[in-house]
């Protein structure tokens, strides 16, 4: 579906149909999506300018697009290294022949709630050092989650297993309107499989970051995110929008 709504050409009829339903519902998506497209190359490519970081995990990598983290992490430093992850077979197979080469880049399957597992699995710890700094990139991710895997307890967890100077970045759908929350959620758990947590009240997504210590501007619409050369109108409303922010680990 992101795939869709971001102009790509790899997604199938139902996922356009799933699109089209919740476009009826939010017209704005397709905007916030390409915000928060827009939020995860701007969080990379500051994270290795500012940050010194050089090692990723992408979760919920999603199917290739024209621009992605590798590319714009090695476009400040060649020597960048980045782990997408995902559970959707497709998604796999497609980053496997279009972005792994095994020495800097690698496709594994897993979803967000398997970082401890896979900070500690062979075939990661051959690109991935996780005594320095690496970057968890959880972007349009925490609201995939549902409450009984505890979003928060995520964000916090991830931050336990890695080491000082790493940083973990996240965003999720918010709405202020419950109706549009349960319109939204109905299209959104249907064409998930049943995996979907939901979409939020802000409020209840800063609760999530509480016991992180963020970055500035904290947590804000993603299109406002240290936007610089990348400045752009907010595309978020209290009817819609991507909320989130990245934390670093002292």
């Amino acid at each position: 579906m992101n795939n869709y709504l971001l102009g790509g050409k790899d997604h199938y009829p139902a996922d356009q149909e799933a699109c089209e339903r919740l476009l009826q519902v939010v017209p704005g998506a397709r905007c916030v999506a390409e915000s928060a497209h827009r939020f995860l190359l701007r969080v990379t490519s500051h994270l290795v300018r500012e940050y010194g970081i050089r090692q990723f995990i992408v979760f919920g990598a999603g199917l290739p697009m024209a621009m992605s983290v590798h590319q714009v992490a090695r476009s400040v430093d060649v020597r960048c290294r980045v782990v997408y992850a995902d559970d959707d077979p497709l998604v796999l197979t497609h980053g496997r022949a279009l972005w792994e080469d095994q020495r800097r880049t690698m496709v594994v399957r897993a979803n967000p709630l398997q970082v401890g597992y896979l900070l500690c699995a062979p075939p990661v710890l051959r690109l991935i050092d996780i005594h320095l700094p690496v970057a968890v990139l959880l972007v349009s991710v925490l609201h995939t989650i549902p409450d009984r895997a505890d979003p928060a307890g995520l964000l916090e967890q991830t931050a336990r297993v890695l080491a000082p100077g790493s940083c973990v970045a996240a965003s999720q759908l918010v709405s202020e309107d419950a109706d549009v929350r349960r319109q939204a959620d109905a299209v959104l758990q249907g064409a998930a499989s049943g995996w979907w947590g939901r979409i939020r009240p802000r409020a209840e997504v800063e609760s999530f970051f509480s016991t992180l210590r963020l970055l500035a501007p904290g947590q804000v619409d993603v299109s406002q995110w240290r936007p610089g050369s990348d400045r752009a109108a907010s595309t978020g409303s209290p009817l819609w929008a991507e909320y989130g922010g990245v934390a670093q680990v002292r």
